[in-house]
């Protein structure tokens, strides 16, 4: 090992993972807002610890000089989505981006690895502007699915733990968790529609409860004291009786409350 400062050869990493992550976030809470669905679920980030960047140097005969262009994962960057079918769209997105350059895939959900290993890969150029200057640094970006996920992690561990020489009847049972985890995602997939439209629903319902509370807190602000005890003891009510109809017809009913009593307290001549 050369006498490099490690921390500040990978600062720069650790700023290139936590602007990506927050870009990502972003991207999925955006999504959320124009299209009440969004295919990104969560996104986590990591810099790879030092001593798996010099082992995967030593597997890959990289020079200690060359790390930077020889092993592209130091920063790495996971998107989660619920269904197969979002992996594309959400890859389709990262090659529209003008602060980052694709440049390459590797598609393990066509191509699945002999292992089991499901995932789809893109290798980055991200510029992140450091105190000395701007820096191109290498990241790459797994997009996969919660199932492809979870047999992904049990497998690094076991990996580890055996230091990449499974035993057969550890690597064929793996084999045959990530048949399951493939078929899990493909019935998850034949039923996408309705739980989209589960999710919607449960979504608007939270809402509009969120939405009764508040205007009853409002009530307060405008002294309306008794229609405020009033409608919370209604609601107390419809809650119980999970009476979403009822729910709404209460909010129309306490925002018709609000505005007339906003329009009692404007000045004359408003």
């Amino acid at each position: 090992m050369d006498g490099r400062d490690w921390g500040t050869f990978l600062l720069p990493y650790e700023q290139t993972v936590e602007e990506l992550k927050v870009k990502f976030k972003t991207m999925r809470s955006e999504l959320k807002k124009r299209e009440e669905y969004t295919p990104i679920e969560f996104v986590t980030g990591r810099v790879k610890r030092l001593s798996s960047i010099l082992e995967k140097a030593k597997r890959l005969n990289v020079k200690m000089e060359d790390l930077e262009t020889g092993i592209e994962d130091i920063a790495g960057i996971r998107i989660m989505c619920q269904f197969v079918e979002d992996i594309r769209r959400v890859a389709e997105y990262i090659r529209s981006r003008k602060d980052l350059e694709v440049q390459y895939e590797k598609d393990y959900i066509t191509n699945y690895k002999e292992s089991g290993y499901r995932s789809f890969h893109m290798i980055i150029k991200y510029p992140v502007q450091t105190a000395l200057g701007q820096k191109i640094v290498l990241a790459e970006i797994q997009i996969r699915t919660l199932a492809m996920n979870f047999w992904a992690t049990i497998e690094h561990s076991l990996n580890y733990k055996y230091r990449e020489s499974l035993p057969d009847e550890m690597r064929l049972r793996l084999k045959t968790a990530a048949e399951a985890a493939a078929i899990l995602d493909a019935e998850m997939s034949s039923i996408r529609d309705e739980i989209l439209e589960a999710q919607k629903l449960f979504e608007e319902n939270s809402n509009t409860t969120t939405q009764v509370l508040s205007a009853i807190h409002q009530l307060y602000f405008y002294h309306l004291v008794n229609e405020a005890i009033e409608s919370q003891a209604r609601f107390n009510t419809i809650w119980q009786a999970h009476d979403m109809e009822g729910m709404k017809k209460l909010l129309e009913e306490i925002q018709t409350m609000i505005s007339n009593a906003k329009k009692a307290n404007l000045p004359d001549g408003l």
